[in-house]
C-alpha cells in the first residue's frame, strides 16, 4: 500500500480510501450490505494497508457509522487509522436537522462520535453546500468543533468551484480552519471537475478524494449499450441512471474494456488507475460489495498508464450537465 499526504496537511492516508456507503441496512437500500456481510470487507482492507475510510451520516440513517465504528474497534487501534465523516442531509423532515447550521453541527458531530464509538473525527466533511445558511457561520461553527477537539480536519464535497473559493478566503480572512480536501465526482464518464474545481485544489494543495470513482459501477463494463440493464444495483439506484447511461457514455466505456482486455486486467480496475494518475487526486474513495472488488481496486495502483493510453481513453469525453452542486 501506498500512503500520501492529504492535501498540505501531515496526516498520512492510503492510496485507497475504502467508501462505507455499501456497509449499513439493506432497509436504506436493497445493494446496501448488512453488519455481518461488511465486516469481512473492512477487515480485509485493513489487512492489505487500507487505513483511510469514509462514511457519512445520513448513509444508512446512521447505521453506515456504527458499524465502522465497531469494526475499527475490534480490527484495529484508533490511533490507526483515518475515520472520514460527513454532515448536512437531514435526520427527518422537521426544522433544523439537517444543513450546515451551528445549531445542526454542533448536534451532528456529537451524534456521528456516538455512533462511530470514537472521541474524535479525523475529517469532518460538508456533504453539500448549505443554500440556506450563510457559509460564515458553516465555517465557524467547524472551527468551533476542530477547537473542541472533536475534529481533527475539515473537508468539503460537491460544490462549484466558485464557492469553494468563498470558503477557502473568508476562513482565511477570519483566521478559522481551512478546508484541506475536496470530495468530488470525479471518473472517466464526469470530468467537468477538471474544468475549475481540481484546478483550484491543486493550487491551493487541497487533496482530492473522488467519489464515484467507478461511475457506480457503469465504468465496470457491466451495463451494454443497448441492452436492458439488470443489476440490484441499477433496479434500486436511481440516481445511476440519472448521472450515467447517455449514448456517449457507452463510448468511453468501450474504449476502457477494449484497452482493459489488451493489458489483461479488468475495466473497473483501469477506470480507476486512470484517476490515481490524474492530478492532485489524493486517494480515490472506493465502494465494495464483492471481495474482488476490494482486491482489484488495491491492484489497481501497480497499473501504469502512458500519455497514449491517457488520451485512448480521454479522447471520446463530451461535456456534462453539473450534477450534484443544488
Amino acid at each position: 500500500m501506498e500512503y500520501v499526504n492529504l492535501g498540505k496537511t501531515g496526516l498520512k492516508v492510503s492510496r485507497i480510501c475504502l467508501g462505507m456507503m455499501s456497509y449499513g441496512s439493506p432497509e436504506w437500500n436493497a445493494w446496501v450490505l448488512d453488519e455481518e456481510q461488511s465486516r469481512p470487507f473492512i477487515q480485509r482492507a485493513l489487512e492489505m494497508g487500507i487505513n483511510f475510510f469514509d462514511t457519512a451520516n445520513a448513509y444508512s440513517s446512521g447505521v453506515s457509522e456504527e458499524v465502522t465504528g465497531r469494526a475499527l474497534k475490534d480490527f484495529t487501534k484508533r490511533e490507526e487509522v483515518v475515520i472520514a465523516t460527513k454532515v448536512y442531509f437531514p435526520y427527518n423532515d422537521k426544522p433544523n436537522q439537517g444543513g450546515l447550521s451551528r445549531k445542526h453541527i454542533m448536534r451532528a458531530v456529537d451524534d456521528s462520535l456516538r455512533r462511530l464509538g470514537t472521541d474524535y473525527i479525523d475529517l469532518y466533511q460538508i456533504h453539500r453546500w448549505d443554500y440556506d445558511t450563510q457559509i460564515e457561520e458553516t465555517l465557524e461553527a467547524l472551527h468551533d468543533v476542530i477547537k473542541a477537539g472533536k475534529v481533527r480536519y475539515i473537508g468539503a464535497s460537491s460544490m462549484y468551484a466558485w464557492q469553494f473559493t468563498q470558503a477557502l478566503y473568508l476562513a482565511d480572512l477570519h483566521g478559522w480552519t481551512r478546508f484541506v480536501s475536496m470530495q468530488n465526482q470525479y471518473n472517466l464518464i464526469y470530468r467537468e471537475q477538471e474544468r475549475e474545481m481540481n484546478p483550484l485544489c491543486i493550487d491551493q494543495g487541497i487533496g482530492l478524494i473522488p467519489w464515484s470513482p467507478l461511475a457506480r459501477g457503469f465504468l465496470s463494463g457491466k451495463y451494454k449499450r443497448g441492452e436492458e440493464p439488470a443489476s440490484a444495483r441499477y433496479d434500486s439506484d436511481r440516481l445511476l441512471s440519472y448521472r450515467y447511461f447517455q449514448d456517449n457514455d457507452f463510448d468511453v466505456v468501450e474504449r476502457v474494456v477494449e484497452l482493459a482486455e489488451r493489458k489483461d486486467i479488468s475495466p473497473a480496475q483501469l477506470a480507476l488507475a486512470w484517476v490515481l494518475h490524474k492530478p492532485g487526486v489524493t486517494a480515490p474513495i472506493v465502494g465494495a460489495t464483492k471481495m474482488n472488488h476490494l482486491e482489484e481496486a488495491v491492484a489497481a495502483l501497480d497499473i501504469a498508464l502512458d500519455a497514449e493510453d491517457l488520451a485512448y481513453l480521454e479522447e471520446p469525453y463530451r461535456p456534462h450537465p453539473i450534477l450534484e452542486h443544488q
